[in-house]
Order: C-alpha cells, then structure tokens, then sequence
C-alpha cells in the first residue's frame, strides 16, 4: 500500500487542534535543527515537551523526558528527529500514549512507522517538516 501524506487543508486541521507536542530526538544544542524547530513552534504557541534520554533538566523552559511514556499529560503530535531506522519503536510508543499524529521531520520516511500509526489511529506525516508546514498552512496567523 503506497502511503501518501495529508493535503496541506488535512496537516493545516492538525496543527490548529494541537496542544503538547512531543519532540523525540530534540537537542539542548541550540545550532541544532531539532532545537531551532522546536523554539520556532514554541514561539508560534505550541506547548513543546522535550524527549531525549540524554538530557536532563529542561529544553527551551520545559521538563525533558527520557521517553514518551514518562509524560504525566496527553500529547496530540510525537514530532520525531531520530534515524529512520527508529522510528518504528517511536510510533510504538506513540501508539502507547495514545497520541494522535506521528510526525516524522524532514528526511525521515519509515514505512513500519506509518504502518503501526496507521494500525492504531494515528494520522502520520513524514519527510515534512513541522515548522514549514506551519508556516506555510497557518500563513503566520497563528493558531486560532
């Protein structure tokens, strides 16, 4: 089955209904593409929950966690910076945490990911990257 993204008016709905937006992958290094990602969607109004193992303390103001299982609170977007080849496990763990979008970022495409958030109601969005969707959708109105 060949797997094809929402249509912008589809990704334009779910950047208007998110609140918490997991961020799998984002780095506490601010030259980092994951981190300018994320302090731009933080910017636009989006709640960005941090997820890295690696790190502790906080990204850009908020708590990191080590997994999305350990966030106390729902999350609309798993927003992933991390290899193709882990993405699988990622949409595992979305699918867990009853998330509602698996967003793979730009360059990253894994057919079991879209395959296990197809399988548990996720709508997925890959090889796209979140903040020019954004951009491009919401055309800098904001989020309302």
């Amino acid at each position: 089955m060949e797997f094809n993204n929402p249509t912008r008016e589809e990704i334009g709905q779910l950047l208007r209904k998110a609140g918490n937006i997991a961020v799998v992958g984002l780095s506490d290094k601010s030259d980092r593409t994951s981190y300018m990602v994320a302090e731009a969607m933080q910017s636009r109004g989006y709640r960005i929950i941090p997820v890295n193992p690696q790190v502790q303390g906080e990204i850009l103001g908020e708590t990191v966690y080590a997994t999305l299982a350990d966030i106390p609170e729902p999350v609309d977007i798993v927003n992933v910076f991390r290899r193709d080849e882990y993405c699988a496990d990622v949409a595992r763990e979305a699918a867990a945490i009853k998330a509602n979008v698996l967003w793979l970022q730009l360059g990253i495409h894994s057919d079991e990911a879209v395959q296990i958030a197809a399988e548990n109601g996720m709508t997925a969005v890959t090889n796209r990257c979140i903040k020019v969707e954004d951009s491009i959708v919401l055309r800098g109105a904001g989020r309302g």
